[in-house]
């Protein structure tokens, strides 16, 4: 014969509703009698608490029943610590990953922040703007030994085609240094 719910509960310092939520759920058995064996009940409660959520200490796991998990998630995990300053080794714990998952969620939640406040920019956007004002650039460039080759002729006294063409040699090869330059948004 067992113990009340809610003396097992009082017991375990849960409240009843949780001791009810766990029986119901299979994760602590019931006697015939609905009562709880306190011995059962314990030993079921640590094998089926998350250790970060309960008072209870984890019950130590042998390395043969934990899950693999994959390189890139526990990369990811490594990655994040490292960013924020914060040890990460070479075995990843429960702890460490819950803290890099928390610090990629303040991140995600900052950025839809700034998203809504519309501090940041668009990549695709950008580009283009980029890429359009730099023709424009490049346009107006080409275009301005003709407008101005009269004029320089004119206070130099020689022939306008000449220093249009002059002007035009130069003009294209400052734009060709200007063409390697790439616009990387990293």
């Amino acid at each position: 014969m067992g113990i009340s719910i809610r003396a097992y509960a009082k017991m375990r310092g849960v409240s009843h509703v949780a001791v009810l939520k766990a029986a119901k759920a299979g994760r602590v058995p019931l006697e015939p009698d609905g009562t709880i064996d306190p011995a059962k009940a314990d030993a079921a409660w640590q094998r089926s608490t998350d250790p970060v959520r309960g008072k209870a200490k984890p019950k130590p796991t042998s390395p043969n029943t934990l899950r693999p998990v994959a390189e890139a998630a526990l990369g990811s995990v490594r990655d994040t610590l490292k960013e924020q300053g914060l040890p990460a080794g070479g075995n990843v714990t429960f702890v460490q990953a819950r803290t890099a998952h928390e610090i990629a969620k303040a991140h995600l939640a900052r950025l839809r922040l700034q998203r809504m406040k519309g501090e940041l920019v668009d990549r695709a956007r950008a580009t283009a703007l980029v890429f359009r004002l730099a023709r424009e650039e490049r346009d107006s460039w080409l275009n301005w030994p003709a407008r101005v080759a009269a004029l320089i002729a004119a206070d130099l006294g020689v022939e306008a085609h000449s220093v249009q063409r002059l002007i035009e040699t130069h003009v294209r090869g400052h734009l060709a240094e200007l063409a390697e330059i790439r616009a990387e948004f990293g």
